[in-house]
């Protein structure tokens, strides 16, 4: 009878995960779709728990709920004081948790199923997938977090990688088939998947990132469906395989925005700054600067503006003051929409999610290809903490190491005022030449500064 009922509560459980997936697709439903999933994993850890074939005493049930309530403390609090502008560092260190829990269940269950090969082969394949997202998100997180700012490359790394990676699968195959189950084995290979994870994630540069935490993601989630397949539970390999499928299906998206094969993220050195100081070292010309004042009368005559998010206004906490902005000139009778670039920020969907925040109007975003053909009807666009995705080197440049990706397509429209806080170069380590442009201007200073300051002069032109 039991059986019967948790296979009822799986089939449950896996209907609100795909169900609340469809609803994160728009920002509308995004919300109800969360909290839908999340009934349908709480309904599924409660039959496990209370419908587990088997005795169980009380001493195992006061761990159990113990672990869930400081599990649930820690996350809840961590999720409710994160900054926004520290969301990505937070995902990846979430996806290495989950990848750390995958990693955990095949070191427990290994000495459990030493006469299934098949089932040390599920066990195995889980433990070194997990092992690889635990540590190479922790990695991740080091870098979004600025504690690793440069890419690593070691002598000949991709040989290295290669070597180790052709060397997780050859000792995985021997202690499957050679019989051999011993702790040694076990560790020595949950070790090299550590170390496999830390030196995958390494040499990746910072413009990579946001493809990097997607491809981490689908190995989590893969990891995960290991674990329903040995223990037979449908709703864990259920939201495993959605896991995994979604990760590598965005992981696509985020190369092709880039126009870059995933060999290339993973192989190539695409965002790393040293290699392309001669890019950066302010040659191109002068800038020319704006304030405040001017641009505020500017912005006052213009019929259509384009704004143009990226991680500056993450970083400076300036959602809100730009919300503040854009009602501002609507009210005065012009057309403000926001283009967003497919990797702006440090994760998919961070300038979407930032945005939402402040209640930006979802129909207000445009994506790239919908608003490139824009810009040339564009009286002003005003870029805020955006660089490498509106760097017209990514289409004259072959040399520039963002050359073939898509980009806002800016250097269109009739003016253009970049704010930044300095002519720093960007993640991917380049100088930007549409800040040395006859139509570009430049704001300078922290975002959330001097919006504040245009807003106000806005209101002062009434």
């Amino acid at each position: 009878m039991n059986l019967d009922i948790i296979h009822i509560i799986y089939l449950f459980g896996s209907v609100t995960f795909i169900l609340g997936l469809k609803m994160l697709s728009n920002p509308k439903t995004a919300r109800n779709g969360n909290i839908l999933a999340a009934a349908g994993m709480v309904v599924a850890i409660l039959g496990t728990i209370f419908l587990h074939e088997g005795e169980v005493n009380l001493l195992i049930y006061g761990l159990i709920f113990g672990a869930i309530g400081l599990g649930t403390v820690v996350g809840w609090l961590t999720a409710k004081r994160v900054q926004m502008t520290k969301m990505p560092e937070l995902v990846s260190l979430f996806n290495g948790m989950g990848g750390a829990c995958a990693a955990l269940i095949g070191l427990v269950e290994f000495h459990h199923n030493l006469d299934s090969p098949t089932n040390i082969a599920i066990i195995l394949a889980g433990m070194v997938i997990g092992s690889v997202s635990f540590s190479g998100s922790i990695i991740a997180w080091a870098k979004l977090n600025g504690s690793l700012k440069n890419a690593i490359r070691l002598p000949k790394y991709n040989i290295l990688n290669t070597l180790i990676l052709i060397g997780l699968f050859a000792y995985s195959a021997f202690i499957v088939w050679s019989g051999t189950h011993n702790e040694t084995h076990l560790y020595g290979l949950f070790t090299a998947a550590i170390l496999y994870g830390i030196l995958f994630v390494i040499p990746i540069g910072g413009a990579d990132m946001p493809v990097v935490i997607s491809l981490l993601n689908s190995f989590t989630g893969l990891a995960a469906a290991f674990g329903g397949f040995l223990y037979g539970n449908q709703v864990m390999l259920t939201g495993g395989i959605l896991v995994g499928s979604a990760g590598t299906l965005l992981t696509l998206v985020m190369c092709e925005a880039m126009n870059r094969p995933l060999f290339n993220v993973i192989f190539g050195a695409f965002g790393e700054g040293e290699a392309h100081q001669s890019s950066g070292d302010g040659s191109q010309g002068t800038v020319k600067e704006v304030g405040p004042s001017d641009l505020a009368v500017q912005m006052n005559y213009s019929n259509k503006i384009l704004i143009v998010p990226g991680y500056g206004l993450a970083v400076a906490q300036a959602q809100h003051v730009i919300k503040e902005l854009e009602q501002l000139l609507e009210d005065r009778g012009v057309e403000v929409a926001y283009a967003i670039h497919p990797v702006a920020g440090r994760m998919p969907g961070h300038m979407n999610v930032l945005l939402a925040e402040s209640n930006v109007d979802y129909d207000k975003l445009k994506e790239m290809e919908d608003v490139n053909p824009e810009f040339s009807q564009t009286d002003l666009v005003l870029v805020v903490g955006a660089n490498d995705v509106v760097n017209p080197a990514a289409k004259t440049d072959p040399t520039s190491p963002i050359f073939g990706m898509p980009i806002l397509e800016v250097e269109n429209a009739k003016h253009v005022v970049v704010n930044k806080r300095s002519m720093n170069a960007g993640y991917a380590g380049i100088q930007n030449e549409l800040f040395f442009r006859d139509k570009t201007s430049m704001l300078f200073g922290d975002a959330k500064k001097v919006l504040t300051e245009l807003v106000s002069e806005l209101k002062a032109l009434d």
